[in-house]
């Protein structure tokens, strides 16, 4: 059972919620996010009845959850959860298209990838700074320098910027630096120990679907973050690995429509890692948005042959330009927006 405390619900009426439910032989979990508090009853939740608690002080609701999955449910919260990444609203009527190169490699590089992103409609700025990577020799990103030279480009225009996590250690430089969005890798997606402390801080997450995860198992590892108070929750489907090697994962695009019935949480499509190859990432990115998708990660690069990592799936920005007219065009058509510049402006831009 999930116990929805009002907004603002004095410390005395939380415990007093508490209290009930431990009297019926159960334990409690306390979920304190930035809006309000969630109270679970975790056990045998036949012994418990709504109405019990609607008519203490300070509770909003109460219902009892059937999934093994609470509080990203759709059962308990109907709407659509809309995620607001410093004044960029994830989820709503308007799709967002996070753009930027695989790596963050030179300041030349980024600023070049800020300017054609931001040029070209993409509301917020992805780049690695810590990349996770099948060989030990390779690349493996900048590190906290990384992180500096991305903040950097992409603040003249204003954009938000989403990069990967692996190691819990680095989480105060993430936040010390302003990282506006956390994306946890395919690879760490069941790292809970990782997830629990990212529970704990008041940033949006980007969760990607590990490479061979069940919807449930990925909707419970969203739990491990929003059983530590942050809901600001993001799913990413980045493609699954299965018997077929013409591509680099295939990308379940039925699992966009799946999550939208189990989940109140936003649902994205990284259509680059899917493919593995740029000219697969137009088609995969305009059936995303068909599908329902909130969003899009794209790999863009001014220079994808010059590309350090995963140069095979990066746009040009010629060609991302391109890709963002058609997204709009297919987002009109099914009731939604994705604002672009005009040909005028973009052309200005450049």
């Amino acid at each position: 059972m999930i116990i929805v405390m009002e907004p603002g619900a004095s410390e005395e009426s939380i415990a007093r919620v508490e209290a009930k439910i431990r009297e019926n032989g159960l334990d409690v979990h306390i979920s304190r996010g930035t809006e309000r508090t969630l109270i679970g009853a975790v056990g045998d939740e036949r012994k418990l009845e709504p109405k019990t608690f609607e008519t203490l002080p300070g509770v909003e609701r109460s219902l009892h959850i059937l999934k093994p999955y609470k509080l990203v449910a759709r059962e308990w919260h109907h709407a659509s959860t809309v995620i607001d990444v410093s004044g960029v609203l994830v989820g709503g009527q308007e799709i967002q298209v996070i753009a930027g190169p695989c790596s963050v490699e030179t300041d030349p590089q980024m600023r070049d990838a800020a300017a054609a992103v931001a040029s070209a409609g993409a509301r917020m700025m992805r780049g690695g700074a810590f990349k996770p990577r099948t060989s030990p020799y390779a690349f493996q990103g900048k590190g906290v320098e990384g992180l500096d030279m991305l903040k950097k480009a992409a603040a003249p225009h204003g954009l938000p910027v989403v990069t990967e996590l692996m190691d819990v250690r680095m989480l105060d430089a993430f936040l010390e630096r302003g990282v506006d969005v956390i994306q946890i890798g395919a690879r760490n997606m069941q790292n809970f120990d990782l997830l629990k402390e990212l529970g704990r801080v008041n940033v949006p997450v980007i969760l990607k679907r590990g490479l061979c995860a069940t919807i449930n198992e990925w909707l419970m590892a969203a739990e491990y973050i929003a059983a530590g108070g942050n809901h600001k929750i993001i799913f990413c489907e980045r493609g699954i690995r299965t018997f077929e090697t013409a591509y680099r994962n295939v990308l379940d695009v039925t699992a966009v429509p799946v999550l939208k019935r189990e989940t109140h949480l936003p649902v994205i499509i990284d259509p680059s890692h899917a493919g593995g190859k740029a000219w697969m990432v137009p088609a995969l990115s305009c059936a995303a948005i068909a599908a329902g998708a909130d969003g899009l990660l794209i790999e863009v690069h001014p220079s994808p042959i010059d590309a350090w990592c995963d140069a095979d799936q990066a746009l040009s920005p010629a060609e991302f330009s391109a890709l963002m007219q058609t997204l709009s065009q297919i987002s009109a058509a099914i009731g939604r927006t994705l604002p672009i510049p005009s040909a005028a402006k973009q052309a200005k831009s450049a």
